[in-house]
């Protein structure tokens, strides 16, 4: 595999979708989760996708209840939260690991392209960020603290790049 786009996932509603779905798009791909203290960052997300989507942005938020418990629900009770509570419009998937032998193939992939600090493959809390180019390569890593908004100069760039 060489780039995320040679990767699929599982939507929030069960559907396979391969992610060469998204080739051409920048990608801002998050693990994600309803009860955490990054939660809040939903709104900052969705913002972000609704201003970038038509020039080539997507959010791709996936469900993780691997850090404390905070996602808890099933995929029917996420997708409610996110719509009523955040007005998520950005592509959801299903619950997946994100570390560890059962880790998603994607997780496993974009975690080896940008390890954390001290060469870490772990993903150590809900809402870590990886970014991808129009390619589907890797290309930052940005901690959960990292406020989408912080991301968006970035992503910018990377739109403008013909």
């Amino acid at each position: 595999m060489t780039s995320v786009f040679d990767f699929s996932a599982k939507t929030i509603d069960g559907d396979d979708q391969p992610l060469s779905n998204f080739a051409g798009k920048v990608l801002l791909i998050v693990n994600v989760a309803s009860k955490c203290g990054f939660t809040p960052q939903y709104s900052a997300l969705e913002a972000l996708y609704r201003k970038h989507r038509d020039e080539g942005f997507a959010v791709l938020g996936f469900p993780c209840n691997q850090f404390g418990g905070q996602e808890p629900a099933e995929e029917i009770e996420i997708a409610d939260f996110c719509t009523t509570h955040y007005d998520v419009t950005f592509p959801m998937y299903s619950k997946v690991d994100v570390n560890g032998p059962e880790a998603h193939p994607l997780y496993q992939f974009i975690k080896k392209e940008r390890p954390g600090l001290a060469g870490s493959t772990s993903i150590k809390w809900n809402f870590t960020k990886f970014l991808t180019d129009r390619n589907g390569k890797v290309v930052d890593r940005y901690a959960p603290q990292t406020r989408p908004n912080a991301i968006e100069k970035d992503i910018v760039t990377l739109l403008n790049v013909s």
